[in-house]
């Protein structure tokens, strides 16, 4: 059962509030969102190509009984997206061979049962030099400080500010044309949330509320541009760039991360 909180988000949206049947929906369709990303960390390596991590993700999630939510989603025609250094988000998986020190997000979306999951990682291949692995570590520091201050009372300002601090001290930017957003029985929902803001504002959290928490931090300025192609999205200075997903669900007194990374259920990604 679905109810609706009183409260709608910053584009005018009401926002959706989930029983313990989505959230069990969400712990099975987030931990296959985990487990491909696991599944696929010892293939990323220096002479694979994105479009072979590409059609191993897509083969991982429909033997498990899903199917990639980004097949078709406006057109987008892969199980996957894939971005390696300077490209911000949305990377279209094909003949880009990767090599030792690159850094490369693959985020994935398979929907379970009708449940949608949604989680990336940003893994390290070979060698990596200092700056794109401190990078690395902050992006994923700062998606945890945001889920860490999420708890009934909390608001969205509170997880944007908690991520922007982490950023902010080690003199790294965040994007602000791309933000976390709601999901459960669809792709995209209520709330937005975004990864920048001032503590105390925004919407109130409540038991109920599913959303994604998904900061990208530039190792230089926070602006980005969009290739032709429509969905590749790239730092405007060319620097490398770095981001980390949750799914996650507001509990009556904290929060729940329904896609941890790790055979045990550890959250790791080194």
């Amino acid at each position: 059962m679905i109810r609706m909180s009183s409260q709608i988000d910053d584009e005018g949206k009401p926002i959706p509030l989930y029983d313990a049947d989505g959230f069990e929906g969400m712990r099975r369709a987030g931990g296959l969102a985990a487990a491909t990303l696991d599944f696929i960390a010892p293939y990323i390596k220096p002479g694979t190509t994105t479009a072979e991590l590409d059609r191993l993700c897509e083969q991982f999630m429909r033997d498990a009984g899903a199917v990639p939510g980004t097949i078709g989603y406006h057109g987008y025609q892969h199980a996957s997206c894939i971005s390696v250094n300077h490209v911000v988000t949305h990377g279209i998986p094909g003949d880009k061979v990767l090599a030792t020190g690159d850094i490369v997000n693959i985020d994935v979306t398979p929907v379970l049962d009708g449940w949608y999951g949604d989680s990336s990682r940003t893994f390290l291949v070979g060698n990596v030099r200092a700056l794109p692995r401190r990078l690395v570590d902050a992006a994923y520091r700062a998606m945890m400080a945001g889920i860490a201050v999420i708890r009934p009372g909390a608001t969205l300002g509170d997880v944007g500010a908690a991520i922007e601090a982490v950023a902010r001290a080690e003199r790294f930017s965040v994007v602000r044309d791309f933000c976390g957003h709601g999901l459960g029985r669809a792709f995209h929902d209520a709330p937005l949330v975004q990864h920048t803001g001032k503590a105390g504002t925004g919407v109130v959290l409540e038991p109920g509320m599913i959303f994604t928490v998904e900061p990208m931090l530039n190792a230089g300025k926070a602006e980005i541009k969009i290739l032709p192609d429509g969905w590749t999205t790239v730092t405007r200075d060319r620097s490398l760039s770095a981001q980390f997903e949750h799914s996650v669900g507001v509990t009556a007194d904290g929060v729940e991360i329904f896609t941890p990374w790790g055979t045990s259920g550890q959250d790791t990604w080194r």
